[in-house]
C-alpha cells in the first residue's frame, strides 16, 4: 500500500516539493508552436504549480516567465508584446525573452537600475512544432530528450493536447496499465471480431496476462504475456520514461512509434500530450467489426479556448456531462458506453478524484508495473534530494532512444527482451535515418 506521505511525495509538484524539484531537471513539452504568434497577446500557462505567461517576440523567439512583473507584481498577461519584449502596462517596464529588463520609463535616467532587475524567465526551445521549457537552472539544462516520436518532423506526426482535471500520476498509471485494454476498451469484443492472425486478438482470447517488469536507464519496461497460437507467446511491452512519459503497446513493435506525456500543470491538473506517427496502425484500423462493436474512434472535440490558466485543450465531453455516456450503448455494443478509447481513459482517470487516495487501493499482480514505477519515482526523488543524483537519461538524452512500446510474438522459452531490442533497432535504423535526412 502507498502511504499518505509517499502519495504526497509522488503527487505534489510545486517548487518547494521533492518531486517538483526533480521534475525541474527535465525538459517539459508545454505548447504547440502555433499557439504563439509574434507580437500577439501572451498566453497564460501553468506548469509545476507556477503561473506563467508565454509569448513570441518580434524576432520569433519564445519567452516564458512568471506572470508577475518584478516591479509591483502586476500580471504580465495584460502586457504589450512589442518590439522584442513584453511591456507591463502598469508602469511600462519591459522585459525580453530571457527576463532582462530593457526599459524602466517611469524612473528618471539617473535613477534607472534596470541592469539589476530580472523577471523569472525559463529557457524555451522549439523542435518539430512543439515548445519545450526547462524550469531548472538554465546553465544546467541538458539537450532536449531523444524520445523517439518527438524526433520526427511535425508533418509526419499527430500531436494531440488534452487537459485532464486530475493529478499527473493518475494519468501515467493509466498508460502503464495494459490489462484494462481487454475490459474498458474491448470489453464487449469477442475473439472472432479480429481477423485471423491479428495480434491484438490474443488480448481478447486471454484477458488475464502475467507480467514481467525490469528497471532501465530511462525508467522501467514491462512485458505482459499471454499464450498465443502455434505454441508462441504474445507480449505487450510498455514503457515508463522519467519523469512522466509513457509508451503504450498499441501496435506491432516495428510500427508503434508513439509516446504520451502527462505534464503536471499543478497538483490537480495535467496536460496530456499524445505523439503518434501518422503511419501507426491501430487495432481498429484493421477490423471493421471491432470498430463497430466498440466505437473506438475518438477525435477530440474541444470547448472554445479561454484565457484563464486552464482554458486550453478542454474537451466538450467532460465530468460535468458524464463524458456523454450512453447507457443504452453500454448495454448493447460498448463495455463503457463512452465514445472513444482516449475519452474512456479520460473518464476513468478523472473519476479517481483530483488526487487519488492510494491508501484505499488493493493492488493485484496485474498492477506490477504501477507499483514498480511508484518505487522507482520515490527512490529517484529521494536520491536527488539527498545527493543531487539524477537518472542517466536526465543528462544523457540518447538513453531515451532505447525505449519503444509495442506488441510482438516470441517462442515460449525465447528471450523477449532480445527480441524487443532487435525489432526496435531494425525499425529505428530506417525510420530515424529517414527523419534525419
Amino acid at each position: 500500500m502507498t502511504s499518505l506521505s509517499e502519495n504526497e511525495t509522488l503527487t505534489k509538484v510545486g517548487p518547494d516539493t521533492g518531486m517538483g524539484k526533480f521534475m525541474r531537471r527535465f525538459w517539459l513539452p508545454a505548447l504547440k508552436s502555433t499557439e504563439l504568434v509574434a507580437d500577439a497577446a501572451p498566453t497564460r500557462l501553468r506548469l509545476l504549480g507556477e503561473p506563467l505567461v508565454a509569448f513570441r517576440d518580434t524576432s520569433g523567439r519564445v519567452g516564458v516567465m512568471d506572470h508577475r512583473c518584478p516591479h509591483r507584481c502586476a500580471s504580465l498577461f495584460f502586457g504589450r508584446n512589442e518590439e522584442n519584449g513584453l511591456r507591463c502596462v502598469y508602469h511600462g517596464w519591459k522585459f525580453d525573452v530571457d527576463g532582462n529588463c530593457l526599459d524602466m520609463p517611469n524612473v528618471p535616467p539617473h535613477q534607472d537600475f534596470k541592469h539589476r532587475v530580472r523577471a523569472d524567465a525559463y529557457k524555451a526551445v522549439e523542435r518539430n512544432g512543439l515548445v519545450w521549457i526547462y524550469m531548472g537552472e538554465a546553465a544546467k539544462a541538458p539537450p532536449l530528450p531523444d524520445i523517439e516520436p518527438t524526433l520526427y518532423p511535425e508533418s509526419e506526426m499527430d500531436i494531440t493536447f488534452i487537459l485532464r482535471e486530475c493529478n499527473w500520476l493518475q494519468s501515467v498509471e493509466g498508460e502503464i496499465d495494459t490489462s484494462h485494454l481487454s475490459f474498458l476498451h474491448f470489453g464487449k469484443v469477442e475473439r472472432q471480431a479480429f481477423q485471423a492472425g491479428h495480434i491484438t486478438g490474443f488480448a481478447i482470447a486471454n484477458r488475464a496476462p502475467e507480467f514481467t517488469v525490469i528497471d532501465t536507464a530511462y525508467g522501467s519496461m514491462y512485458g505482459a504475456h499471454r499464450p498465443a497460437d502455434n505454441g508462441q507467446t504474445y507480449w505487450r511491452i510498455g514503457q515508463f520514461l522519467f519523469p512522466f512519459w509513457t509508451m503504450s503497446p498499441v501496435s506491432d513493435i516495428d510500427n508503434n512509434i508513439l509516446a504520451r506525456a502527462s505534464v503536471p500543470m499543478d497538483d490537480t491538473h495535467t496536460l496530456w500530450i499524445n505523439f503518434t506517427k501518422k503511419s501507426v496502425r491501430f487495432p481498429t484500423d484493421r477490423s471493421n467489426v471491432t470498430r463497430k462493436v466498440e466505437d473506438a474512434d475518438f477525435v477530440p472535440d474541444y470547448l472554445p479556448t479561454t484565457t484563464d490558466w486552464f482554458g486550453r485543450w478542454r474537451l466538450k465531453s467532460n465530468s460535468s456531462n458524464d463524458y456523454m455516456i450512453d447507457r443504452e450503448a453500454q448495454k448493447t455494443r460498448s463495455y463503457s458506453g463512452i465514445q472513444g478509447v482516449n475519452l474512456q481513459d479520460q473518464a476513468i482517470t478523472e473519476s479517481m478524484g483530483p488526487v487519488s487516495d492510494r491508501r484505499r487501493e488493493h493492488l493485484a499482480p496485474s498492477d506490477l508495473a504501477i507499483s514498480r514505477v511508484r518505487r522507482l519515482l520515490l527512490r529517484a526523488v529521494e536520491e536527488f534530494g539527498a545527493q543531487g543524483t539524477l537518472p542517466d537519461c536526465a543528462t544523457d538524452p540518447a538513453r531515451f532512444l532505447e525505449a519503444r512500446g509495442g506488441q510482438l510474438m516470441c517462442a515460449p522459452d525465447g528471450d523477449w527482451i532480445a527480441a524487443y531490442r532487435a525489432a526496435v533497432a531494425k525499425s529505428q535504423a530506417t525510420g530515424l535515418r529517414g527523419a534525419a535526412e
